[in-house]
């Protein structure tokens, strides 16, 4: 790493940046068909009355580097919060100078402080660059567990549905 590099919290004048690094995300993900964010939503959730998330950039003088983005959980087993990290990215020409572990130690310090139980996040299963970064710093993979995931007009048709007590 150079002499000049440091991890902040983002601010709101670091939306732009936020969201470039996103795209390389993506891009980097093969997922740019799927990418709807904007400046306008990063910054409401992200710097809004109600922050849904947090976002860190990693920086290298003035170019910024990578970022992490993560928000609190709970767990009802542990009864403690957690942390779930929802990206880490580095730029591409910046991986191999631990950037990468940089801010998943600084994200875990957070987690420590905050008395979270768990750090957790999700890898798409072709990234074994990524799956063996994490398993370096002492992460395994949760071969019990398998994500789920509801969207749109799934999330909408469940929420259209009648509780017990609204029924006629």
């Amino acid at each position: 790493m150079a002499a000049g590099f440091r991890i902040r919290q983002a601010a709101p004048a670091d939306v732009p940046t936020l969201l470039e690094l996103i795209r390389g995300l993506a891009d980097y993900e093969r997922l740019c068909e799927q990418l709807q964010v904007t400046e306008d939503s990063l910054r409401s959730h992200l710097f809004g009355a109600q922050p849904a998330a947090e976002a860190v950039l990693a920086e290298e003088g003035r170019a910024a580097v990578g970022f992490a983005v993560f928000f609190h959980n709970f767990s009802t087993f542990l009864g403690v919060p957690g942390l779930y990290l929802e990206d880490l990215f580095v730029r591409p020409e910046y991986r191999g100078r631990g950037y990468g572990k940089a801010l998943m130690v600084f994200v875990a310090r957070l987690a420590h402080a905050r008395g979270c139980g768990r750090l957790e996040w999700s890898v798409l299963d072709w990234n074994t660059p990524a799956r063996d970064f994490y398993r370096t710093l002492g992460a395994r993979a949760l071969d019990d567990w398998i994500g789920q995931r509801m969207t749109g007009e799934a999330i909408e048709r469940l929420a259209a549905q009648r509780l017990p007590d609204e029924m006629p």
